[in-house]
């Protein structure tokens, strides 16, 4: 089974400030409540490996998400991918210039290898996706 959702939300700050958040893989790392840890030892910056623990029976230890930005067209769009033995995640950041700031629209798909992976993903994407909101504002406001 495959879990997929998309939400957006509002923010005031040039798109190339946002850029600036969303494409730094190590900021979406932290942004994520599950990730534990996260290292990022690949130069260009664009290879991160999260250490994700999910609170599912099968899942007893941490787990290592390989992630890699396949494609960044700043200030405007970026799409990871991270694989690892019990899920595929896929997400996608569009950034779109409004009157008032910017629309950062995000797309993510998790395809679980284990039973209980996307219900846990079902229950809880949309509270990751306001931790990235937050872990935005919050970055802009130290920004600014």
């Amino acid at each position: 089974m495959t879990v997929r959702i998309e939400r957006a939300f509002e923010l005031s700050a040039s798109p190339e400030q946002v850029w600036e958040f969303i494409a730094d893989p190590e900021n979406r790392a932290r942004a994520i409540s599950v990730v534990r840890e996260y290292t990022a030892d690949d130069p260009s910056g664009r290879e991160v490996t999260w250490h994700v623990e999910l609170p599912i029976p099968l899942v007893r230890r941490t787990v290592a998400v390989e992630t890699e930005d396949l494609t960044r067209r700043p200030p405007e769009y970026v799409e990871f991918v991270g694989k690892s033995k019990v899920m595929k995640v896929t997400g996608e950041h569009h950034i779109v210039e409004t009157d008032e700031g910017t629309r950062l629209e995000n797309r993510f798909v998790v395809d679980g290898k284990l039973p209980g992976v996307e219900k846990f993903f079902r229950r809880n994407l949309d509270g990751e996706i306001e931790n990235l909101r937050r872990a935005l504002e919050r970055w802009l406001a130290t920004e600014t």
